[in-house]
C-alpha cells in the first residue's frame, strides 16, 4: 500500500484510535429530497465537527459544501436506479475516478447487491472501479446493500462483506446483525456499520456500541443522525461511543443533556 493510499485512509479512519464516525448524506441519489436533507448545507454545517468524514454525492458536494470545510469526503460513485424502480440498487459507475480526484476526495463508495439477479453487474462494476482507484491511491468503500427480500443475518452479511474484501475493497460498510462478531472475524478489512432506517436514539446508540464491541471500527450513520429530534446531540453521542468509549447509557445521557 503506497503513501497516498495510507494518507487518504488516515483521513477516513482516525489514526489515534483506529475508529471512525462517518456521516452519510448521500441518500438523495436514489431517494430524492429525503426528510432532513432538504437542504444539505443547513443540515451538515453543525454536524461535521463531530464527524471524521462526510459521505455524499458530487452534486451535493458542489452545491452544498463549502470548499474550505475541514472535512474529508467519501464520494458516492455508483448509482443507476431510484427508490421507485423495481430493481433497487442495480447500480453501475456514475462518477469517474478522474472526477473523484478533481474533487480531492479521501475515498469513494460503491454499492454491491450480492444475491440479486443482477449481482454480476454490481460485482464487476466495483471490481473495475477498484482497479482504477488503485492506480491513484484512492480507497474504495464497498457498501453491501441489501434488497427488500434479503435477510440481514450473519450468513448473508458475512458472504457479502467477505466478497467485497476479496474483490479488493479497502473498507466494508454493512449492517449490524445478531452474531456480528462472525462477520468481523471473516472479513479481512475494516468494517463500519450502516445506521439504516431511523430508530429511537437509545436503540441506535446501543447498536453502535454493540457493533464496536463486536469488532467494527465505526459507524456510517445518516437518518439516525439527521432525522433525530436533536441531530447535534445525536452525533455527539455517537462520537462519544466511537472515540471516547462511552457506554450506551452514558451516550444517551449526553444526548439528553444536549437537548435540554
Amino acid at each position: 500500500m503506497d503513501w497516498g493510499m495510507k494518507n487518504r485512509l488516515s483521513k477516513i479512519i482516525n489514526p489515534k484510535d483506529g475508529h471512525t464516525v462517518m456521516l452519510a448524506v448521500d441518500h438523495g441519489y436514489f431517494m430524492g429530497p429525503t426528510t432532513g436533507l432538504e437542504n444539505i448545507k443547513t443540515t451538515t454545517e453543525p454536524l461535521i465537527r463531530y464527524a471524521d468524514t462526510l459521505m455524499l454525492t458530487r452534486g451535493a458536494l458542489r452545491n452544498y459544501i463549502d470548499p474550505s470545510a475541514k472535512i474529508p469526503i467519501v464520494l458516492r460513485v455508483s448509482s443507476g436506479t431510484s427508490i421507485v424502480g423495481k430493481d433497487l440498487l442495480h447500480e453501475g459507475t456514475a462518477v469517474s475516478i478522474e472526477e473523484a480526484i478533481r474533487l480531492n476526495v479521501a475515498g469513494v463508495a460503491y454499492s454491491i447487491l450480492v444475491g440479486a439477479p443482477f449481482e454480476r453487474d454490481t460485482i464487476l462494476g466495483i471490481s473495475k472501479y477498484i482497479n482504477e482507484a488503485e492506480n491513484f491511491g484512492i480507497p474504495v468503500l464497498a457498501v453491501t446493500a441489501v434488497g427488500k427480500d434479503m435477510a440481514k443475518d450473519e450468513r448473508y452479511l458475512s458472504l457479502a462483506s467477505r466478497m467485497a474484501a476479496e474483490l479488493g475493497a479497502h473498507i466494508v460498510k454493512t449492517y449490524f446483525c445478531k452474531d456480528f462478531e462472525k462477520v468481523i472475524e471473516t472479513c479481512p478489512v475494516p468494517v463500519v456499520i450502516a445506521g439504516g432506517k431511523k430508530q429511537p436514539e437509545e436503540e441506535a446508540l446501543k447498536m453502535a456500541y454493540d457493533a464496536l464491541q463486536a469488532g467494527a471500527i465505526g459507524v456510517d450513520m445518516g437518518r439516525n443522525v439527521f432525522q433525530s429530534t436533536d441531530p447535534v446531540g445525536m452525533i455527539r453521542a455517537v462520537n462519544a461511543i466511537v472515540h471516547r468509549k462511552f457506554s450506551p447509557k452514558e451516550a444517551y445521557d449526553l444526548f439528553k443533556s444536549n437537548k435540554n
